[in-house]
């Protein structure tokens, strides 16, 4: 379960939205088309999962100032958090799996302390199934929640 792991680790946030634009603090106003966005992220810091854990409950209790770019689309009402993958791991994966799924996009998303171009990324549908893939691809064990 997510709240009790202060393991460290890798993530992604799928969110399914609806087209809207939404202001992402330097980044401005982005417009986001309908469907879902996968975003990657990694809990190598020294709260480990919790960060994942941070996440959800800001998705579902609201109420905290955006401290990331995530954040302000967790935040915004076209926006709903409905699944998190996550694996246990001490390497440092986030920028490859970024690359693994890097297809469409958001420019300068949650990449700030990278050289990556983002870690946010458009489907149309839901890309559980291949997050899970890229996970499995990098020896990773992924545990995925439904969010509800």
């Amino acid at each position: 379960m997510i709240e009790a792991a202060k393991d460290k680790g890798i993530y992604c946030l799928i969110f399914r939205n609806l087209q809207c634009n939404v202001r992402v603090g330097s980044l401005k106003d982005i417009s986001f088309e309908a469907g879902y966005h996968i975003y990657v992220g990694s809990a190598q810091g020294t709260g480990g999962l919790k960060r994942l854990y941070r996440h959800v409950m800001l998705s579902k209790e609201g109420g905290k100032k955006a401290r990331w770019h995530v954040d302000h689309i967790n935040l915004d009402e076209h926006f709903e958090l409905v699944c998190t993958v996550y694996a246990v791991t001490f390497e440092q994966l986030e920028c490859i799996l970024a690359g693994a799924l890097q297809s469409r996009g958001v420019q300068g998303f949650g990449c700030s302390d990278c050289t990556c171009k983002s870690h946010l990324f458009y489907r149309r549908r839901d890309p559980t199934d291949e997050v899970v893939k890229n996970f499995r691809k990098y020896g990773l064990e992924p545990l995925v929640e439904e969010i509800l």
